[in-house]
């Protein structure tokens, strides 16, 4: 029984642990419910108890955690980060050539390698508008 409440003190840290390298916060649920169950094996419980107790325990932090973890880890807002340039106009500074795969564009003040999201050439000077972005490169279409 000694090495059944040291088993949960391992689990609870490993899952802790674990935590710091996963987003979502299921692990750190578990943790908690294993360190319940530890402490409960430490008051001298059954095993049967303290597997309840993990079980219960670790689905509780689960539900109750969701709404936290949602508003942390929830999709970043438009406009952050690459998703910046979606919907933006753009010149083209270097002919778009669906063949060859060249073709330079100019959002505000930044340049990027673009492709024309319906295949079609698009010549210099051309006002398009940026409707994706794959890699380090921005699809992009003619404005109509």
């Amino acid at each position: 029984m000694e090495l059944v409440r040291w088993v949960w003190v391992v689990m609870a840290l490993f899952f802790f642990i674990a935590e710091m390298f996963t987003a979502g916060f299921v692990l750190m649920c578990f943790g908690i419910g294993a360190a319940v169950a530890a402490l409960l094996a430490f008051l001298g419980l059954g095993l049967a108890w303290q597997l309840v107790a993990f079980i219960v325990v670790s689905a509780l932090a689960v539900v109750l955690s969701r709404p936290f973890a949602e508003r942390v880890t929830g999709r970043q807002p438009q406009g952050v980060g690459i998703d910046r340039v979606l919907g933006k106009p753009a010149i083209v500074i270097e002919a778009i050539d669906p063949l060859t795969a060249q073709g330079r564009v100019r959002v505000d003040r930044e340049e990027w390698r673009a492709d024309a999201a319906d295949g079609v050439a698009i010549p210099a000077g051309a006002t398009v508008e940026v409707v994706g972005v794959e890699g380090t490169r921005l699809r992009v279409r003619p404005r109509s």
